[in-house]
């Protein structure tokens, strides 16, 4: 231990003699964008605060869109107005496209095959054409809609028993089960949870170790200097948790493997994948394969899950347009009757509610953050090369010069504007835009009034020990996904 706080020392020596020559100013570039004036060591730590998504709209009201500040050892540049996310998403994607990776994400070369970090370029291009191909395109995500209706309707058979006993339903972690769900349906024609039960199944709460760690705040990520030594030993741990998961995906791999020799079949993304694997050993390699699967369970559970969790907490908040909802579900589908999502384009105001939900709460709120491989120029200013890109959609989505009552929750918004969230229209971009994307952008925009829709059309929905509407508790947690901090709980009853 005593090593370990004298390297410490000497690597926080070395970082305050770096800081030092940065407050001089040598070596420092000119004609940077404004930004807060930074500590020694620190840089702008101190201004992130518990909310930085909060803390960083406000300081760009202060010093402008396009703001430059110092966090730790990492230059950040914090883009927050539409405009300015469009010269960095679109005219200028190519030079913003590469990705600022965590360094917990580096456990078990995660970050050197996954989608979502690895560099534009031929590999990726290859892994985002796979993706798309055989789980995002509209055919494939057609032709498996069946699988994610019959997981909804088990959300409702949850929510119903839960009704039967008078008991609360935690929707958060309800919707959490049934999103891990359709992505193990989708991958691996199975469930790895328990749709009924909040059990502490190991794949559930090695996913939920995973997220955790990734999310805690790493000297590392700001001090690069001591990646060596790995302080708070959350690569460590990560590290641990993604052994294990990897363990679960190859035993899955080597059972599927032994089943194929019997039954000639391609059903699944497993299948697909080790049919393209086979055919073509160059394309995709074992590590590429798993490396999507965990993607796909990081990236897609926590964004729908908390999505629905605070859709419908504003609809609770907001009777009125819960009333308009529920008109709009029965004279379309009918009280009570199954939704499917071939009947979302006939449920604009559903629809409506989904896109206002992700403009006032979007899942990362910060997009995926990117990092310059190469100095750029950005509206006259000048950005060094290896600096931090944030886009901050939550600024951008509550922007009063674009929405008018930006705070206030009014789907009917959208029945009249063609502002949409496919990445063309930058005043709304929870997904991002550009090549960079989210390639799970059509599964979510399917999903979440899906499941929205059906437990509108089941149940009417109330709070538990007395809480009022008006005195929910709206308060954020930062994370990967922008979650309530304390869980929505609610007791179903079932309609009439």
């Amino acid at each position: 231990m005593e090593f370990v706080t004298i390297v410490l020392g000497f690597f926080l020596l070395f970082a305050l003699i770096q800081a030092t020559f940065s407050v001089l100013g040598l070596g420092r570039p000119k004609n940077l964008p404004p930004g807060p004036t930074p500590f020694p060591i620190i840089g702008n730590l101190h201004l992130l605060g518990d909310h930085p998504n909060q803390s960083l709209a406000k300081l760009a009201k202060i010093h402008g869109p396009i703001m430059f500040l110092k966090l730790g050892r990492i230059n950040t540049l914090v883009i927050s107005s539409a405009a300015a996310a469009k010269e960095v998403l679109q005219k200028q994607d190519l030079a913003f496209s590469s990705r600022q990776i965590l360094d917990s994400l580096h456990a078990h070369n995660h970050a050197q095959n996954s989608t979502f970090s690895l560099p534009v370029g031929a590999q990726w291009r290859t892994l985002r054409r796979i993706l798309n191909n055989n789980i995002f395109s509209g055919d494939s995500l057609d032709a498996s809609q069946h699988l994610r209706n019959q997981k909804v309707q088990e959300l409702v058979a949850y929510c119903r028993k839960a009704s039967e006993c008078n008991e609360t339903v935690d929707i958060g972690r309800a919707a959490y089960r049934t999103s891990l769900n359709i992505a193990s349906n989708t991958i691996f024609s199975k469930d790895l949870t328990d749709p009924f039960e909040d059990s502490g199944q190991e794949f559930k709460e090695l996913i939920g170790n995973i997220m955790m760690e990734a999310v805690k705040p790493n000297l590392v990520d700001v001090f690069p200097v001591l990646k060596k030594i790995d302080p708070q030993r959350i690569r460590s741990r990560l590290s641990h948790h993604l052994g294990k998961v990897l363990e679960i995906f190859e035993e899955l791999i080597k059972e599927r493997l032994v089943m194929k020799k019997r039954l000639k079949q391609d059903d699944d993304f497993l299948d697909k994948c080790l049919k393209i694997s086979q055919e073509n050993p160059d394309e995709i390699s074992r590590q590429h394969i798993t490396s999507m699967f965990l993607d796909l369970f990081l990236a897609g559970t926590d964004t729908i899950s908390s999505s629905l969790e605070w859709a419908l907490t504003e609809l609770i908040r907001n009777p009125c347009s819960m009333a308009k909802a529920k008109e709009e579900l029965e004279t379309t589908i009918g009280k009570g009757k199954i939704l499917e999502e071939v009947d979302l384009m006939r449920l604009p105001y559903l629809r409506g509610i989904a896109k206002e939900t992700l403009r006032i709460h979007p899942p990362a709120p910060f997009l995926v953050p990117r990092k310059l491989e190469t100095q750029v120029k950005l509206y006259g200013y000048t950005i060094p090369k290896g600096t931090q890109v944030l886009v901050n959609a939550w600024a951008i989505g509550r922007d009063p010069t674009t929405w008018e009552d930006s705070l206030e929750f009014k789907p009917e918004r959208f029945l009249t504007s063609g502002i949409d969230i496919q990445g063309h229209d930058f005043e709304l971009i929870p997904f991002g835009a550009g090549r960079r994307i989210c390639p799970g952008l059509p599964l979510a925009i399917r999903m979440i009034p899906l499941m929205l829709g059906s437990l509108l059309n089941n149940f009417d929905w109330n709070l538990d020990n007395g809480i009022r509407p008006g005195n929910m508790d709206m308060t954020e947690k930062f994370g990967l996904t922008l979650q309530k901090a304390n869980p929505l709980c609610v007791v179903p009853k079932p309609l009439h």
